[in-house]
């Protein structure tokens, strides 16, 4: 409500999707912001990228990561933010995060790479402000984490 009234939520970046380097967007240089397109020397913005099947026995199809993925989305709120899923794609997910008092939104992306590789780029960043209080590096790693209890792995540490 209140950020409906001040405009707090921020207008959607233009730059949102997949690249035309089959890549997620960089992150601007506000610290805000997190993202596997980022080069891992970025201690800021970096942020490995998940695989689906490298901690599994058995592996699975990119459509049963994808469910995987949606369904923790819509279960895990670390930071009380409510997520509305924008688009879904068979390879690329957009979700919209948004705080419950101001209405700050912030854009999270999922890129499930081409081919038959098991690897999922991210991307988390908040639409207003210079700083998050880490609550994009926080989010993406409680999806992680319960993301792990089904088998996928970071990897590189994170």
């Amino acid at each position: 409500m209140i950020g409906a009234i001040f405009q707090l939520s921020g207008k959607k970046p233009d730059y949102l999707g997949v690249q035309k380097n089959e890549r997620l967007a960089l992150c601007p240089a506000t610290n805000n912001c997190i993202s596997t397109s980022e080069n891992i020397s970025d201690r800021v913005h970096y942020a490995p990228p998940w695989n689906y099947n490298e901690g599994r026995k058995t592996p699975v199809r990119r459509e049963v990561a994808m469910k995987e993925l949606l369904n923790v989305i819509k279960s895990v709120k670390p930071d009380k933010f409510t997520p509305r899923i924008v688009e879904k794609k068979d390879d690329y997910v957009h979700v919209e995060y948004e705080s419950p008092i101001l209405g700050l939104v912030d854009d999270v992306e999922f890129l499930f790479s081409p081919g038959k590789n098991s690897t999922v780029e991210y991307r988390s960043a908040s639409r207003k402000g210079n700083f998050d209080f880490d609550v994009n590096r926080k989010r993406i790693k409680a999806l992680r984490q319960e993301l792990e209890k089904k088998g996928w792995v970071s990897e590189n540490s994170f």
